[in-house]
């Protein structure tokens, strides 16, 4: 099919009309308020759907352009190579999900989604800087995880975001630059390419959602405004996964995680998904060797599992090829600092940041981004560049930090450790401590990580002391037994 056909398919989507939009969006699930006739959303990453979801509330038509078409049914994408690799949407990016696409974790969950829910510790096993989470009783406030795997929650969502009428996604194409307005003030659309040909697809709004490769930087300074100063950790990880078959209730845990310390730059992680599908994922930071295949996945896990679930792993059946990714650094693009912008452009997602992934804060802030998006939309589209990427930089900021602290808390990993990332990760390791024994910091730190709340609630006295009383218990002599006497 040629492009310009697909581009007059785009064009002729099914528009909202002019009076009544409030009504009609309700009838998709949400409120219509139009700022425009078109966004055009770069990528279909789960932060370019989620965008595009949020731009159906306020332009006619919204398409997002993709090198992938769309699939079929769940499936790992090219254009996603980090699919095929362990993934967890935390709570705070589930709460988002949900709310834009009410009822889409029943559906995952009735198609085999597992969840955990009852809060029992005994199913999940964490090692975080080398401390072991408490591995028995309850947390006092359980929040819902759901695990699906990065293909089917992404299929799930795909599914969602193009049955909205006035979405269309056009896959099979490239983005090869961005038009202008004749002085430059603002980008007014974007070239695609497919094959040999090409055509624009003129737009009120462009949000770049294209990934860690995203172009925007050399966009923005081909139109006069320069490149954003760039925050970046060097961390060389690489990761290798490995699909398992294993048999039903062999392991009792869905969830094994554990990540990096001080002296052990490795993860090794077991995730149950949907059907009691397994996926295994190890990863080496600092430029140390990469596992190979399977067995080289087994023999890190030696140095790392517990002996019940090493026995399961010398026994399961591999699935399909083993996956390789590699990531050179986290980087943060600082479009927050830009003291100039061009109207009607935007970006969003790993396009902006990208972390390292083992703590697993990608999706989720992708989501919360899109809820920043939203706020942003609300308020109309005057200065929409300026004011989301500030509001965008709050979200980014705290998982930033917590990353790149954990990352320099390992001596393998070479940056700059200034006194105020020192002493925080002092504390941090003080409230790890308490996680080992006390179920009530294990639910706050679990708030915290699952991007609920803020680090900062892991500072109130309540928690504070608790942390407190788990670290003076732990510095207190081990008691030991006299002998008996002879009688």
């Amino acid at each position: 099919m040629r492009i310009g056909l697909l581009i007059a398919l785009a064009a002729a989507a099914p528009s909202v009309p002019t009076s009544g939009n409030a009504a009609a969006g309700r009838d998709w699930g949400f409120e219509m308020a139009l700022l425009g006739e078109r966004a055009v959303v770069l990528g279909a990453s789960m932060a370019g759907m989620l965008a595009a979801r949020v731009a159906a509330e306020h332009y006619r038509t919204v398409i997002v352009v993709d090198r992938d078409m769309p699939p079929g049914h769940p499936s790992r994408r090219r254009g996603v190579p980090q699919a095929s690799h362990g993934h967890v949407l935390q709570a705070g990016g589930v709460a988002v999900v949900d709310e834009l696409f009410p009822g889409i974790l029943d559906e995952m969950v009735a198609e085999g989604t597992p969840t955990w829910g009852d809060g029992d510790l005994s199913r999940v096993i964490l090692e975080y800087g080398g401390h072991r989470f408490l591995p028995s009783g309850h947390l006092p406030n359980p929040v819902t995880s759901y695990m699906p795997s990065r293909p089917f929650l992404d299929w799930h969502v795909m599914k969602r975001l193009s049955a909205i009428p006035n979405v269309t996604v056009l896959g099979g194409h490239d983005v090869v630059d961005v038009t202008s307005s004749e002085d430059r003030t603002r980008v007014t659309g974007v070239l695609v390419a497919r094959r040999d040909e090409a055509a624009v697809l003129g737009a009120d709004l462009v949000i770049d959602a294209s990934g860690r490769g995203s172009r925007a930087p050399v966009f923005l300074e081909d139109l006069g405004y320069g490149r954003p100063r760039e925050d970046e950790l060097m961390i060389n990880l690489a990761y290798t996964s490995q699909w398992l078959r294993i048999p039903p209730g062999a392991i009792r845990q869905h969830m094994v995680a554990l990540f990096p310390k001080p002296g052990e730059a490795t993860t090794v992680a077991l995730l149950n998904h949907e059907n009691d599908t397994w996926l295994m994922t190890v990863g080496v930071m600092a430029g140390a060797e990469q596992a190979r295949d399977y067995t080289d996945m087994v023999a890190m896990a030696r140095r790392r599992a517990p002996g019940h679930i090493l026995e399961v792993l010398e026994t399961a059946e591999p699935v399909g090829q083993v996956a390789h990714y590699r990531t050179p650094s986290s980087r943060w693009r600082r479009y927050d600092e830009m003291p100039r912008r061009p109207d009607g452009f935007i970006a969003i997602g790993d396009a902006v940041c990208s972390f390292n992934p083992i703590y697993g804060q990608g999706m989720s802030v992708a989501a919360l981004e899109a809820l920043a998006l939203q706020r942003s939309l609300r308020k109309g589209d005057t200065d929409l560049p300026q004011r989301f990427s500030r509001a965008a930089a709050k979200v980014v900021r705290v998982a930033w930090r917590n990353a790149v602290s954990a990352d320099l808390s390992l001596p393998e990993v070479a940056g700059e450790r200034t006194l105020a990332m020192r002493v925080n990760n002092k504390f941090s390791d003080m409230v790890l401590t308490a996680v080992e024994t006390d179920p009530v910091v294990n639910s706050q730190f679990f708030r915290v990580i699952g991007m609920l709340d803020s680090p900062t609630r892991l500072m109130r006295p309540s928690i504070l002391a608790r942390v407190v009383r788990a670290n003076l218990l732990r510095l207190q002599p081990t008691p030991v037994s006299e002998p008996a006497l002879a009688g």
